[in-house]
């Protein structure tokens, strides 16, 4: 919708016909939705979310069977059949969507669109984080076998903070009556609208054209956009992607750690593995008085908090040799000092020799669900304290990639709420 039909070196959105469920058809749209997911915890919130509604989007993002293959398989079938019984449905017109998420004092408004694809290189784009192959790989034949993006990624962008532009289309859409409005167990209201003006549909384009975003949340399913577009002839819908941008001049995301979970590392083991090289300290719990010992250990040195007994214990203060020793000389020094770095070069690679795959890692968002699949399972819960998010941004910005799961932003958007279908 640039009326001066040049391209401009920015963000170029694109409006699409948005797959919605139809009420009618379903218990409540809350029991239909899903959080992303990388973030549902295996297998009790699988389990949750599939026995909430027949119809729940996890059935689409996280089929279950025997094999990949059918997986992936049954997960297109599903979308089939969920379309030709007006489970869902695509809106009638091109819409970019306004998506609101409110809690309590949290507000985050933005627009789900189709974004053109671009590489990092091309510095429109900016990733942060390392990705797992065989995840990408995974999400890809997802992809492929459905011909849709059943969720939108989280990138971020900086305005001027003035309303004008994409955030007054975003204000002004607020104003009216939304599309849908529905409440989830975690407490958060979404509420959903559509822009189809042409007006408003270039007043968006053309201030995004200018600006430059950075992946928040979504590093696979970017991945995996790329790789899918390396597949199809220029000028189809697999040249876009669905994404959430949200400006971050007028809100804010919070910035979380993923913690890990060891399976194999029995506490014990993983503590006296540490002796020497780190400080050790037993804290006192419960968890919240614990992390709050994790925060203030944060603030002066690399630290992790350490559980899976029921007893909390702190290392911190690396022993500078060591550090010298496994971590690369030739990043910048934001990237050296990262927890995430230490974790991975110092304690999983040389410490305690534990595989970065997922017979031996999971990577999982909620503290409270971490420690209790380690007290369970008999391993090792590494909790880890949240990095700013000026420091993503900037190594973003020079090119350097985090260690992969460093960082967990949000509000994340709920998935279920809009879907994008590839195969028109």
């Amino acid at each position: 919708m640039n009326t001066t039909g040049q391209r401009a070196e920015g963000l170029h959105l694109a409006p699409f016909r948005g797959l919605r469920y139809a009420p009618e058809r379903v218990g409540s749209l809350a029991a239909v939705t899903s959080p992303p997911y990388d973030v549902v915890v295996r297998p009790d919130g699988l389990t949750h979310l599939e026995s909430a509604d027949p119809h729940n989007i996890v059935r689409l993002i996280l089929p279950q069977a025997e094999t990949p293959a059918a997986r992936h398989q049954q997960a297109a079938d599903t979308l089939r059949r969920w379309l030709a019984e007006g489970i869902l449905a695509p809106d009638p017109e091109a819409a970019f969507y306004v998506y609101e998420q409110r809690n309590g004092d949290v507000l985050q408004r933005g627009l789900i669109g189709a974004l053109e694809l671009s590489e990092a290189a091309e510095g429109v784009v900016l990733p942060h984080e390392d990705v797992m192959p065989d995840v990408v790989a995974d999400r890809a034949d997802l992809m492929r076998a459905a011909a849709a993006n059943f969720e939108p990624l989280l990138l971020t962008y900086r305005s001027e903070g003035t309303r004008v532009g994409a955030t007054a289309v975003i204000e002004r859409a607020a104003q009216r009556p939304p599309l849908l409005s529905t409440t989830t167990e975690d407490g958060f209201s979404h509420r959903l609208w559509s822009v189809t003006d042409p007006a408003e549909l270039a007043e968006v384009q053309n201030d995004l054209s200018h600006r430059q975003a950075l992946i928040a949340d979504g590093h696979h399913r970017w991945a995996t956009y790329l790789r899918l577009r390396a597949e199809h002839p220029r000028g189809t819908p697999w040249d876009h992607g669905l994404v959430l941008l949200v400006d971050t001049a007028r809100y804010p995301l919070r910035v979380r750690a993923i913690h890990r979970l060891l399976h194999r590392l029995p506490l014990a083991d993983a503590l006296s593995a540490v002796q020497g090289s780190f400080r050790v300290r037993q804290v006192d719990g419960p968890l919240s008085r614990a992390m709050e010992a994790l925060a203030s250990a944060s603030a002066e040195s690399n630290a992790f908090l350490l559980t899976g007994d029921g007893t909390y214990h702190l290392i911190d203060r690396p022993s500078p040799e060591l550090l010298a020793r496994t971590v690369r000389a030739d990043r910048p020094d934001a990237w050296r000092r990262l927890d995430a770095t230490v974790l991975h070069a110092t304690l999983l690679d040389h410490v305690w020799n534990i595989p970065d795959d997922p017979a031996h890692i999971a990577y999982i968002h909620d503290t409270v669900a971490t420690v209790a699949k380690a007290e369970r399972d008999g391993g090792t819960a590494v909790l880890m304290h949240p990095v700013h998010e000026d420091v993503v941004r900037e190594l973003a910005r020079e090119g350097v990639t985090m260690p992969r799961k460093s960082t967990s932003f949000g509000p994340k958007p709920a998935t279920g709420l809009v879907l994008r279908s590839l195969a028109h």
